[in-house]
């Protein structure tokens, strides 16, 4: 399983989202930044934490030009039900297979209940990551204020 560093392409994944739709990753945020945020799920409140603060960020992620794309194993109608909770903006796909996921990004998976760890990358606008963030339990995540931060600072050092 090996874990995504800085420079690293992200690895194509297809993402369900609820309705039909499919995204291809990271094809979908090309020419742009890109966060990809894995969560446990929808039954995590530190995960709902995290994509309502990612929800709340929406117009400062979009001064930088960051596209957000959530995660998980949730099943369709969990998943369309948390996005009309949280009132997300974002694609938020469903039904990920942990195990691939795992073995594709380096994802730490839970076995009992199957489900990925909160994972985050930062992707620049060619796919390339520029942080990855690995979880083994439900805390240390990606947060939206260190994201605008981060893509601030590699856009002012680039020129």
């Amino acid at each position: 399983m090996p874990v995504l560093g800085v420079g690293d392409v992200f690895p194509a994944l297809s993402v369900d989202l609820p309705g039909g739709a499919t995204l291809q990753l990271p094809d979908a945020l090309a020419g742009h930044y890109g966060v990809v945020l894995f969560y446990r799920g929808s039954w995590c409140p530190y995960c709902n934490a995290q994509l309502r603060a990612f929800e709340r960020a929406h117009d400062g992620l979009a001064e930088v030009d960051a596209r957000v794309v959530a995660l998980s194993v949730d099943d369709e109608p969990t998943t369309r039900a948390l996005v009309d909770k949280l009132r997300l903006r974002f694609p938020v796909g469903h039904s990920a297979d942990a195990r691939a996921v795992g073995e594709a990004t380096g994802a730490f998976v839970n076995e009992e209940p199957l489900h990925l760890q909160s994972t985050g990358f930062v992707l620049d606008p060619s796919g390339a990551v520029i942080v990855s963030v690995y979880s083994s339990g439900a805390i240390g995540r990606l947060v939206p204020e260190d994201v605008v931060g981060l893509i601030r600072y590699v856009r002012e050092h680039a020129a």
